[in-house]
This record gives structure tokens, sequence and C-alpha cells, in this order.
């Protein structure tokens, strides 16, 4: 482990470009696949490109706010202290490997990781179980700082406090380089997108990626199995739609007039609702103007299989 850089009072777009020198342990869960909320290919376009966007929210806003509140609460569950280092790591042998830890443990060669979870995730912390996205974070800060172990603490809003120590694994940490690595070196050095993985996060980063289009045709080669497989799951999936409408129809005739009807296990709700929408149409013919006006044009490209 060496210090990239001080983070003491460092400003916030100055700590995202330092960032960008490599994967850091928040994003070491979306290039092993393991993030719900963020893709590989979103970090592959944060690593590659100069925008230093700071994305902020209240969630992440009340994250920081706690992380002293959790690191105190922790140090009062296990008599441990803590202490911040006010550094960005990197590690010597694999230097794309970068850590900005919340808190190392004092007289112990570990870290700690800090958490606020919200108390509707309170069942991924259930019998305790840690969510494998910030696992991976952890065992990537040990990669980094070459401690023994790491632990994370959690507070779940209002609900409960939780704390976990996880062991150095020596095939994990062999692992977790191997994937970080390749994706460093192979996708992000050598700017090759990563393999999409399905979700609309994907989606909207390769929209972003190829905006526009030429009158090109290509070679459509590799993809005859593939597209043999989309066709047969759009076919299930019609399956499905129509077999999921055929039960909500039944469920409806079944109602009747009635709003609700309740068993042991299910609560069913058929409601009239009120909803407001622009007439378009009446809008356009009698204000043509006025349509005009606020009419925006939005660029999109539609994927489109046929077979030939």
């Amino acid at each position: 482990m060496k210090k990239l850089v001080s983070t003491l009072n460092m400003e916030k777009t100055e700590w995202l470009k330092y960032r960008k020198q490599g994967i850091g342990g928040s994003d070491a869960g979306a290039v092993c696949g393991f993030n719900p909320y963020r893709t590989a290919l979103q970090v592959y376009q944060d690593k590659t490109t100069n925008e230093t966007e700071e994305i902020d929210n209240e969630a992440m806003r009340q994250g920081r706010e706690f992380e002293d509140y959790v690191a105190r609460r922790f140090t009062e569950a296990t008599g441990k202290k803590v202490r911040r280092a006010n550094a960005m790591f990197y590690d010597e042998e694999n230097p794309f490997m970068l850590a900005d830890v919340d808190r190392m443990v004092v007289g112990e060669n570990a870290g700690l990781e800090c958490k606020t979870a919200s108390p509707y995730m309170a069942d991924k912390w259930k019998d305790g179980r840690i969510p494998l996205s910030y696992q991976i974070q952890c065992f990537h800060y040990m990669s980094v700082c070459n401690t023994k172990a790491w632990y994370i603490a959690v507070l779940i809003y209002g609900r409960d406090f939780k704390f976990y120590r996880l062991e150095r694994d020596e095939k994990m940490l062999a692992d977790l380089v191997k994937i970080e690595k390749d994706f460093w070196e192979n996708h992000v050095l050598k700017r090759v997108l990563p393999s999409p993985d399905g979700s609309k996060l994907a989606d909207s980063v390769i929209a972003e990626y190829f905006k526009r289009s030429i009158d090109k045709t290509i070679p459509l080669n590799g993809f005859n199995e593939k597209l043999e497989r989309r066709q047969e799951l759009a076919e299930i999936m019609a399956e499905m739609e129509t077999e999921k409408k055929r039960i909500e129809q039944e469920l409806k005739l079944y109602l009747g007039e009635a709003e609700l009807a309740e068993n042991e296990k299910y609560r069913v709700s058929w409601k009239a609702v009120d909803s407001q929408r622009i007439d378009e149409k009446r809008l356009k013919a009698e204000k043509p103007e006025v349509y005009a006006e606020y009419q925006k044009t939005i660029h999109s490209r539609r994927l489109t299989v046929k077979a030939a």
C-alpha cells in the first residue's frame, strides 16, 4: 500500500479526478457484476471520459453525514478505536487499484467500512448477510491496504445497528485482482466497451456512446444463435404476458363492482382512478402554434430484428 494523495480538505471535484486514475472500492462490485445500482459499463464510461459529474442525492448525503455516527457506534459496540486515513492509497503491484477508506482500526491490521440502510433494505442484512457488492468492496480494500481483515458496520435507520468482520481470503483476493486487472487493461486502457449485462443502466450507457447512426450496412456475423434465442424468448414472454392478463381478467370478473378482495395471503384491489392528460389531438387542431411551441424532438435509435 502506498499513498497516492492526501484527501484532507480536498475539493470534491479534485477527488473525483483522482478516482479516474483507477478502480476504487465502490467500483469493484460493479466491475464484478454484483452492484444492483451500477454497471461495469458505467464504470468504464467514468474512467474513460474527462467529465467529473458530481452525482449527489439525499440518500448519499445522509450516508456521509452518518458516517461519523456509525464509526462511533462501532467503537462503542466493540471497544476498538478507529481513525481517519485522510488519504487515497494504491496497490504498488497493481497501481490501478485505489482505496479511499472510511476508517482504519487502531492497533489492528484492519479497516472499517461504514454503511447506512433504509429499513426497507433491512432484509439484505438479515441473519448475518452482507450485500455482495459491499463484501467485494471490503475485499478490494484488504487487497490494496494489505490487511488481515475488514469490518463493515451498518446503521439501519431507526431500527438497528450491526457490524461484521470479513477475514482475508487469498483465493477471493486473487480472483478479484484478476477481474479488476482484466477490466482495467483490456477495457479501460484499450478503450474497449465491456460486455453488457442486460440492465436498463447498460442500455442508457450504450445509447449515450452511439447516439448517431450513419447510412451504412455491415455483415451480421456470429449472431444467428443469439437471435434465434431472442425469438424464442420473445415468444415465451408473449405467452407469459397473455397468461398474466388472463388471470387479471378473471380477477376483475370475480371482483365485479367490489373494490377489494382479500384472504390470508393476498389483497387485490380494483379501484377507479381519475387522471388528467393533455388531449394532444385537440390541442394540435385548435391551437397549432401552442402545440408547435412546446413540441420537442427526442433523438433515439430503434433496434428492430426481422427474419431475412
